[in-house]
């Protein structure tokens, strides 16, 4: 039997590319994404590498819209083996504004927009006593970071949450799986500057099937993205103001 996947933020990036990789296994994808012209795209693709696609138009932030997408794709495909949720955005924090639209956007998103994902697909997955659940975090909840730090805080979040999760529902055989990528050569990361150990999309993807496969609780790459993660904890906070994008 095919895998049964569901994968949020799917029209780009990761998510993107995470489609694909699953459809050359013959892997039956739910794909939702905001943008619905650029999800038959991808899912076009995905029918030609050999996988079996259905697509939701849904902005992860909208709850019932997210259970709505959750509910057909599992009466479609009769159950669900993993569900990535890959739906996320960047941003400055827009601090001097007095004007908290943009941080809450941030923070709706990439935290409310995970558990939005994946909390319609957790009852199924404990009835049938197997499942894995992906949250795609960011090495930046372990970082400070000068006007970003919605985002950050945002990734920090569901890092913790993921982790609460994996206790509560080790024993209905369910996989909770936390990824924390560096920096990623996608749509996302096109306008920024200065990224070190910049990584191509479809190697990283790659890497994350393979940490999924391998059952890894919270998988953090580059591999000298650690190594830079100790460095920040001790520098001082005028040095990594430095490194910080207005």
């Amino acid at each position: 039997m095919s895998k049964r996947i569901f994968i949020s933020g799917a029209s780009s990036g990761i998510g993107e590319y995470l489609a694909y990789v699953y459809a050359k296994q013959g892997a039956t994808l739910g794909l939702s994404a905001r943008r619905k012209e650029k999800l038959e795209t991808v899912a076009a693709a995905c029918r030609e590498y050999g996988g079996k696609t259905y697509i939701y138009q849904v902005d992860a932030k909208d709850r019932l819209a997210a259970k709505e997408s959750a509910d057909d794709f599992i009466q479609q495909t009769d159950g669900i083996d993993m569900v990535i949720a890959n739906a996320g955005i960047g941003g400055h924090d827009d601090l001097m504004s007095g004007d908290a639209t943009a941080i809450n956007n941030i923070i709706e998103t990439n935290v409310m927009g995970v558990n939005n994902t994946l909390m319609p697909f957790i009852p199924k997955m404990k009835e049938q006593k197997s499942g894995i659940l992906v949250n795609v975090s960011s090495i930046a909840s372990f970082m400070r970071i000068p006007y970003h730090g919605g985002y950050a805080g945002a990734k920090v979040n569901i890092r913790f949450i993921a982790d609460s999760w994996r206790i509560t529902l080790k024993k209905y055989n369910i996989q909770v799986t936390t990824i924390c990528p560096g920096f990623i050569k996608t749509p996302m990361t096109a306008e920024l500057k200065g990224m070190p150990f910049l990584m191509p999309v479809e190697t990283a993807v790659e890497k994350i099937a393979n940490a999924i496969d391998r059952g890894k609780k919270t998988f953090v790459f580059p591999w000298q993205m650690k190594i830079m993660i100790n460095l920040l904890k001790i520098l001082p906070d005028g040095v990594i103001k430095k490194f910080g994008s207005k």
